[in-house]
């Protein structure tokens, strides 16, 4: 048996997220039924970043075991006219046996897209949140500043599942005009914190909330002292780094 990686892009609008969930439609059940069709067997799809209902991505990370002699390019193939056209491989390759799409990751970008034009853009309406209000662009970045570092992300995390909200944030920022993009970077990311921390900085930016602020929410560890979280459908996977892969 070998181990082969897939990069992934799917439109998550009628899916259920990523996680196979019985009853439901999810991006690791649709690939997983098509994998095991084109493998004649069963197959079981690890990935990086487990998306929520609702979530794109440009550049998911999966790995599965297959054969030694696998004919990869022909299993894409089916894989691309099975899953598709709402997911779609957009590479594979072969990887040492120890590789592992989640574990061996270094760090995780999402990015979110704001529509803050007075009539939104229906063309955008499955990938951007619309927000009529005008946006303080300086005040966001000033609020997104205070996600950089190593902090305890409770205020800002669903609560469940009791895993610990200590994450290490490498950037954060906002760019753009009209169509606003929200762009983070961290080494992992507990439940609903990207669409929790576009929803406090929306409030920042609509003047409800002050951007010095948000230091005091993040200390608060209170997930009451946030506001709740931006829609799932404006935030897209779009990169999952390692430190080598062979």
């Amino acid at each position: 048996m070998a181990r082969y990686r897939l990069i992934l892009a799917y439109d998550g609008t009628d899916f259920r997220g990523w996680a196979r969930n019985d009853g439901v439609r999810t991006i690791q059940e649709t690939l997983e039924t098509a994998l095991a069709t084109a493998l004649r067997r069963p197959a079981l799809i690890s990935a990086a970043g487990r998306t929520d209902a609702g979530v794109h991505a440009a550049a998911q990370v999966a790995t599965f075991d297959g054969p030694d002699d696998l004919d990869l390019q022909r299993v894409v193939r089916s894989l691309n006219a099975l899953a598709g056209p709402e997911v779609a491989v957009l590479e594979a390759d072969r990887v040492e046996p120890d590789f592992d799409a989640r574990r061996s990751a270094h760090h995780r970008s999402y990015r979110y897209a704001v529509d803050n034009r007075t009539v939104p853009d229906p063309l955008l309406r499955r990938t951007a949140w619309h927000v009529s209000e005008p946006l303080d662009l300086g005040a966001m970045n000033r609020a997104a500043s205070a996600f950089v570092g190593d902090r305890d992300f409770a205020s800002l995390c669903r609560r469940g599942g009791g895993g610990h909200t200590q994450r290490t944030v490498y950037s954060a920022g906002w760019s753009g005009s009209g169509l606003l993009a929200f762009v983070v970077t961290a080494r992992a990311f507990c439940h609903q914190m990207v669409r929790s921390m576009v929803a406090l900085c929306v409030d920042v930016g609509r003047g409800k909330v002050d951007a010095a602020a948000v230091p005091g929410i993040l200390e608060a560890r209170d997930r009451n002292s946030a506001a709740g979280a931006a829609p799932p459908h404006g935030l897209v996977l779009v990169e999952v780094s390692y430190p080598e892969v062979t």
